[in-house]
Order: C-alpha cells, then sequence, then structure tokens
C-alpha cells in the first residue's frame, strides 16, 4: 500500500513538474493556527471497532519556503484499551506534544502555489504525557498477571515518534481545511500492556486552519543592453537641374498690334485689350534706347473716311496714354500717329480696327540654360543603436 503510494506521490510531481511558472510574486513564507478534529485507534490484540476514541489537536505552523515548514502540534483526549478475553475495557487520558516537520510535496514540484489541493508529507517527534489510568488499575487489581507492569495513577511519559500525510487545501488563502492521516509511535507501556514491541496510535483528522502573515517575492531592477534598428537623418548632397536666365542685347525691331472692337476706341471697353497692352508694354521695357510708334487704324468697310479718322487718332492716343500711365513708359519715347483707313494693314477687314507698335533699338534677350546645382539634403538610414533600460525580473519561484 505505501509502495503504491509512493509511487502516486512520484507520478504526480512529475506531472506537476511539466508546470510553466509565470512572471509575478510567488509566495515565500505564512505562518497558520489549525484546529483538528477526527479518530484515533490505539493499537492493540483487540478489535479496532472496539477501540476508537475521538481526538483533537491544535496546532501554530510556519512555512519557511513553499516546500519546507515546521510546526508545534499539540493532541489528544482520551485512548482506549481491551482485554477480550474479560469483555472489559479501560480508558486513559494523554497529551502528546510534537514538534513536526512538513514536507509539501506539491510545491517541490511546482511554482502554482494557488493550487486547489496540496500533498504534504508530515515527520516529527514529541514527547507523550499520560495520567488517570484508574480503568486498567483496577482490572490489574483484580487479575495481576494480566499487565504486571501497567503504570498508576501518576503520570507517564514516553517518545512519541510521528509521520503522516496531509491533504490541504489552497495555501494562499486565509482558511483553509485539511484531512491528516499520522501513525504515532510510543514506548511499549503506553497502553498498559507490555509484549516487547512500541505501541502505534493511528489518527486521522480534519482541520481548519487561518493562514497569515504571506510574504510574497518582489521583482528586482535589471539594467540590460537592447540594441534596436532605428532610421535617423543624415545630411546628403544630390545633385539637381537648375535653369538659369542669361540675358543678351540685340539690335532688332519690333511690331506688335492690338485689336479693338467696331466703334470703340477707349482699351478698357474691349474685352482681352488691357492684356495685349500689357504684353506690349513688357516687351517695349527691355530696350533702354528704341523709340515707338504707335499707329491708329480703322477699317474701310465700316463708317466713312471722316469718322474711321477720329476712331483711328482716338485708338493710338488711347493707348499710347496707358504705356505712358499705367506701364511707366517714357512719353518721350513715343510718337503717336493715325492712318484712319488709308491704309488697311490687314487683308481682314475687321482687323483693320487696330493699333500697331513698331520700335526699333537694342532689346534685351532674356535665354535660359541648364546647369547641375548641389542641394544639401537629408536622407533616412537605418542604424543599430545599443540603450539600457530596466526591466522588473521575478524569481521563478519563491522557494
Amino acid at each position: 500500500m505505501i509502495t503504491v503510494a509512493a509511487a502516486a506521490l512520484l507520478m504526480s510531481g512529475a506531472a506537476m513538474a511539466q508546470h510553466t511558472c509565470e512572471k509575478g510574486p510567488k509566495l515565500k513564507s505564512y505562518n497558520y493556527l489549525e484546529v483538528q478534529g477526527g479518530l484515533e485507534w490505539t493499537t492493540t490484540d483487540a478489535k479496532i471497532d472496539k477501540l476508537i476514541q475521538p481526538i483533537g489537536a491544535l496546532s501554530f505552523g510556519h512555512y519557511f519556503t513553499p516546500v519546507v515548514g515546521a510546526r508545534l502540534h499539540v493532541s489528544g483526549l482520551q485512548a482506549k484499551g481491551r482485554f477480550e478475553q474479560l469483555d472489559k475495557d479501560y480508558k486513559w487520558n494523554f497529551l502528546t506534544t510534537d514538534a513536526d516537520l512538513l514536507i509539501n510535496l506539491s510545491s517541490l514540484f511546482s511554482c502554482n502555489y494557488a493550487r486547489p489541493l496540496n500533498v504534504i508529507l508530515v515527520g516529527g517527534v514529541g514527547l507523550v504525557n499520560s495520567w488517570k489510568n484508574d480503568d486498567l488499575n483496577a482490572i490489574v487489581a483484580a487479575n495481576p498477571t494480566l499487565a504486571p507492569l501497567a503504570w498508576d495513577n501518576k503520570h507517564h511519559y514516553s517518545h512519541n515518534l510521528r509521520a503522516g500525510l496531509r491533504l490541504e487545501t489552497n495555501v494562499t488563502k486565509p482558511f483553509g481545511l485539511s484531512l491528516e492521516v499520522a501513525a504515532n509511535n510510543m514506548s511499549d507501556r503506553f497502553n498498559g500492556k507490555t509484549n516487547d514491541a512500541d505501541d502505534w496510535m493511528i489518527s486521522g483528522m480534519i482541520g481548519l486552519s487561518w493562514r497569515f502573515g504571506h510574504r510574497y517575492t518582489k521583482p528586482r531592477q535589471v539594467v540590460r543592453q537592447v540594441e534596436e534598428q532605428v532610421w535617423v537623418d543624415v545630411p546628403d548632397t544630390i545633385i539637381v537641374k537648375e535653369k538659369r536666365p542669361i540675358v543678351t542685347e540685340e539690335q532688332k525691331k519690333i511690331e506688335e498690334a492690338i485689336f479693338f472692337q467696331i466703334c470703340q476706341s477707349n482699351s478698357d471697353q474691349a474685352s482681352g485689350t488691357d492684356e495685349a497692352i500689357k504684353k506690349v508694354a513688357d516687351l517695349m521695357k527691355t530696350s533702354d534706347d528704341a523709340t515707338f510708334t504707335v499707329t491708329g487704324y480703322a477699317d474701310k468697310g465700316t463708317g466713312n473716311a471722316t469718322v474711321n479718322k477720329m476712331y483711328a487718332k482716338r485708338r493710338a492716343d488711347d493707348v499710347a496714354k496707358k504705356l505712358v500711365s499705367d506701364h511707366g513708359l517714357d512719353a518721350s519715347r513715343l510718337k503717336s500717329d493715325s492712318k484712319g483707313d488709308t491704309v488697311q494693314p490687314f487683308a481682314e477687314n475687321d482687323k483693320n480696327r487696330c493699333v500697331i507698335i513698331t520700335g526699333e533699338g537694342t532689346f534685351k534677350v532674356t535665354k535660359y540654360e541648364e546647369y547641375d546645382s548641389k542641394k544639401i539634403t537629408t536622407k533616412k538610414v537605418q542604424k543599430t543603436v545599443t540603450r539600457e533600460v530596466v526591466e522588473e525580473e521575478w524569481p521563478s519561484c519563491g522557494r
């Protein structure tokens, strides 16, 4: 039976060893108080059912680690013996005080201390104090040969060696239940009979415990060097194509026409005329010495010579005025003239309602050439950098 139980414990331990501890606080130690009650059987040559008695216990314990603990255990009440040949029972009082070692087999193989059930091995040594042996002494007085070495009513002391097994609920909770079975070894005179062999008491008790003073592991601060890839901006030079103006002076003639609508001489009334005048003005400004003639015209297909001459002159004067007042040209470099409808510069009749600006001199001509230009910019580059990080490191178990 013992071999089977040991094998079962080893198998359960091996299974629990597969458990992987998670990060976080782990139980280190705790205290407890426990009250127990149950039944005990003091072995002798009588039948078991005739010798079973109630037993109670009180203990104070401390677990130094989740695996190893110790307790001071006090148990007792009344023991019972029997003479079958006389069909007589006898009782006496006893109190056992033990110092026990506790080995939590479940915690030995697993860091999960919040498990619902723990298997605990108990072993200890102590002292048994027995007294009030009136029943046995009365029987021996009538039958002296039955137990010649029976102790009297005074206190009798004996050693106690204990071995047992406990099943206990989650030890991280403040309250718990337990089931404990133990075998206690005493001197041959404990039950008053002598047979040259130590007496035994087998007990089974259910307990209620209060756990307190739980201590848990704390993480330690660990500085680690961490390498990581980052993108950084670094200076970079690139070549870009750009254009730059090159201004040259050329001797040339210009001739630009500005067109009017029928019966119009004021360029403000003609859609698009202002834009045309600005274009001509910009061109005229590229020369510092050229002189210009602003000549007005009218179409021969409309009106008569007198009216057409009037419109042609008004057109020329209006354009000349705008070139000076609106675009800043030097009036001394402008000459206004009018041809009326005597001259038709264009074959298309309607185009002859116009002003033609002519000029000759040195003009600035702007051309653009392409060249390579260096630009300072930045580019993204991936680099490996090392930095220090502070991490919390948890011990794997709270042992």
